[in-house]
């Protein structure tokens, strides 16, 4: 029997740890589609994706379209003869591209679908304090993250989880789910199932600055919650008011202390090494942070610069 040839698209991190283990499972990807280079950083210098960088080193044929459904693209795919399309990461496909190859096209999704649709789902899965999740291959269809299903796996979401760990746990569950997805297949052993759409559906919306605002107001574990389904990227931030300074003030890392106290929502607790927010519930605790034009840092770092006034606060 003849090799199946892999068509394979994506761009960031999370995409090269699957191609990498199509590649180390002897599968053939005959090309690789990938986001075009990006101005990035201050010198708005082109910026490759992780995918771009990883296809060259592997030396796998390379396609950076603009535009999925110029005449040129389409023909360089059509000559690249896929019988499969993976997708991981990369952005919604023209009906001309994921109906090409015989076999289909299908994706992996960073969440138990039909939970957790759209551009964020491991972020969204954390900030709504979820103690499960998962990863799930599902034929590509019109419409974003409703086609058939192919496979599932699911994970824990530890209590301390933050997305940066949450992503890499997916990445690796994801990458077995897919080559294990491709064998089947490749060997006709998969029923694909409908998505079962109901009321109790939680959309992964995409993230904005606003988004990421802290509420002081809401209960202690909402709010750790959030800063753990946001960092390290795109990171959650509050205003932190010293006197007459209003300072934007990003948070990385926090923890949780669940007590009783009589102290105003937002008012901080601190010390040399220490800054605390009083909240319903409890504190918490600012352990990594990073003020405007400053890297970020350990809190006690960041005190040795900053004299905080006794009637500081954030919010």
């Amino acid at each position: 029997m003849s090799k199946l040839r892999i068509v394979f698209m994506g761009t960031p991190d999370f995409a090269v740890a699957i191609l990498d283990s199509l590649i180390a499972n002897n599968y053939e990807v005959v090309g690789v589609i990938t986001a075009p280079d990006k101005p990035a950083g201050r010198g708005r210098k082109l910026h490759e994706s992780a995918v771009k960088v990883y296809a060259k080193e592997k030396g796998l044929t390379l396609l950076q379209p603009t535009n999925l459904k110029q005449e040129e693209f389409l023909n360089q795919l059509s000559d690249l003869k896929a019988d499969l399309q993976i997708v991981v990461a990369f952005r919604m496909l023209p009906r001309e591209v994921w109906q090409m190859p015989a076999l289909g096209t299908f994706n992996l999704h960073a969440s138990l679908l039909p939970q957790y649709r759209g551009a964020a789902p491991i972020n969204w899965a954390i900030i709504n304090g979820e103690t499960e999740t998962g990863v799930t291959t599902f034929f590509i269809d019109d419409k974003i993250d409703t086609g058939e299903i192919l496979l599932q796996k699911k994970t824990t979401i530890d209590k301390d989880d933050t997305a940066g760990i949450l992503h890499d746990k997916l990445m690796y569950l994801g990458a077995d789910l897919v080559v294990e997805t491709v064998k089947r297949i490749e060997n006709k052993d998969i029923v694909p199932s409908k998505q079962q759409d109901n009321n109790a559906l939680k959309e992964a919306y995409k993230i904005h600055k606003d988004t990421c605002e802290i509420d002081w107001s809401q209960p202690i574990k909402n709010i750790y919650d959030k800063i753990r389904g946001l960092s390290p990227y795109p990171t959650s931030w509050t205003t932190l008011y010293n006197g007459e300074d209003e300072l934007f003030l990003k948070i990385y890392t926090a923890s949780m202390e669940e007590a009783e106290h009589d102290l105003k929502t937002g008012s901080l607790f601190f010390n040399k090494s220490q800054i605390k927010v009083a909240v319903d519930g409890g504190f918490i605790a600012l352990l990594e942070i990073q003020l405007p034009g400053k890297r970020k840092m350990a809190t006690k770092d960041v005190l040795n610069g900053l004299k905080l006034k006794n009637e500081a606060y954030v919010g």
